[in-house]
């Protein structure tokens, strides 16, 4: 007899509570293996790959990319015993008695709970063999079944999210007679609203296709609610500094011709993050956090140095662990695969979570300085600009140098504006001249 199992969307990160499907690697009557990525989904924090802890064979995909899911609904059907009598594969929509469900852990640890569904003979037929052991929990518990789309009336299936979904079928509104009218034909709660209280959606006006609307979610969603955060709970200063680093440039030309740094890639962020992680060490407040809840400052012996990255899909921060404990050599090795990760999509949830301290390189785009937002749970961002030749008083003379503007901005409850000030004139002082390190 053929066992079903139902894949539910995991929480591949603690707290996640909805996840948007990126594209599936699987169709109905594929053969997966165990621990074979079938799903990649975009949560708040990062692109992830679902693999599935079962053997068998897919019956039957619940959702289409794009779709926002919560946590917990089924998004794919797998039959484990595909060689067993023919039976109807259960649906999200139509779930299988609660008596004839058990549960099983996953092989993965995602911390997800799969449902096991397998079928009641009809009476008067012969027994049916037992379930293979591997896919019987003992004893049974009965697991709720997460409710999913309504089945789709001529391969149409209306676009709306889980609780739009249930709000409609309190109302006893049928999704498919109405038209949504989010980006995409997606059906909001207003449509839902409107639809029962028998209020005519207002025609969408013809702007000539020169608009174009994009829903927020994934990383956009995650850094906005951030960045809204620290803006209205930290009380931001921001100070500013330029300094003459031809001596770092031409330290750098050196270093490209040793054969210690054959092959390392040494940029101005490395010698950035190295004088950060030197610097945090004389004025701790700024790799110390304020903790609301505990009315407590919280320091912090270690720098896992943030570094904001540009990527297709959005900004994001991901952290180089213990970077103070690093040599120059080791800090540019790791910033590249940082970079070079974070530009491919694959940086984990785990690398974006407890930094202590940022580094913004706005100087990539050619900008002079900028005035950033500290990153939540943090107290200070450094922001690099870019490096010009500028005139330059000299013993007395001008000339022209390479001249670079820092900008910090701080968390004013933890860091005074001494301790701020000293932080940004040591940073200054080891980039202006790296000798300076021998000091520190």
């Amino acid at each position: 007899m053929p066992t079903f199992k139902q894949f539910p969307l995991a929480d591949t990160a603690e707290g996640l509570t909805e996840a948007d499907i990126l594209s599936w690697h699987v169709k109905p009557g594929d053969t997966v293996t165990v621990n074979q990525i079938v799903v990649e989904i975009e949560t708040a924090k990062a692109a992830v790959e679902l693999p599935i802890p079962w053997a068998g064979v897919v019956t039957e995909l619940h959702v289409e990319p794009g779709q926002t899911v919560e946590v917990g609904t089924p998004i794919l059907t797998i039959d484990i015993d595909p060689g067993g009598a023919a039976a109807p594969a259960p649906t999200a929509a139509a779930p299988a008695p609660a008596e004839a469900e058990e549960e099983m852990k996953p092989l993965v640890g995602y911390g997800s709970k799969a449902v096991v569904t397998q079928r009641r003979a009809r009476k008067g037929a012969a027994p049916a063999a037992p379930a293979p052991a591997a896919a019987v929990a003992a004893p049974p518990v009965p697991a709720p079944v997460a409710p999913a789309p309504a089945a789709p009336r001529g391969g149409y299936v209306p676009l709306a999210k889980p609780p739009v979904r249930k709000l409609a079928k309190d109302l006893g509104v049928d999704l498919h007679a109405l038209t949504g009218t989010a980006s995409g034909g997606v059906i909001t709660r207003d449509d839902v609203e409107r639809a029962a209280n028998g209020t005519p959606v207002a025609p969408a006006v013809d702007s000539g296709s020169r608009e174009r609307r994009v829903p927020i979610k994934g990383v956009r969603k995650a850094t906005a609610a951030a960045m809204v955060q620290s803006a209205y709970t930290a009380p931001h200063v921001t100070e500013f500094l330029t300094i003459d680093v031809t001596p770092m440039m031409e330290f750098r030309e050196k270093l490209k011709k040793s054969r210690e740094f054959a092959g390392v890639k040494v940029t101005p962020l490395t010698f950035a993050a190295k004088a950060v992680c030197l610097a945090a060490k004389r004025t701790p407040d700024v790799n110390a956090v304020w903790d609301e809840a505990a009315q407590e400052i919280v320091y912090k012996d270690y720098v896992h140095l943030g570094i904001a990255a540009a990527t297709p899909r959005g900004l994001i921060v991901p952290k180089v662990r213990d970077a103070d404990s690093m040599s120059l050599k080791e800090l540019a090795n790791a910033l590249t695969a940082l970079t070079e990760t974070a530009r491919e999509g694959k940086t984990s949830p785990a690398d974006m979570a407890n930094g202590t301290i940022t580094i913004t390189n706005v100087g990539v785009f050619g900008v002079d300085t900028g005035t950033p937002i500290i990153n939540p749970g943090e107290s200070a961002i450094l922001c690099l600009g870019a490096i010009k030749d500028q005139p330059w008083v000299v013993d007395g003379e001008i000339k022209v140098r390479k001249v670079l503007q820092l900008s910090l901005s701080f968390d004013h409850r933890v860091v005074d504006g001494q301790q701020g000030s000293e932080f940004l004139a040591d940073v200054g002082a080891l980039l202006a001249d790296p000798a300076m390190a021998m000091t520190y």
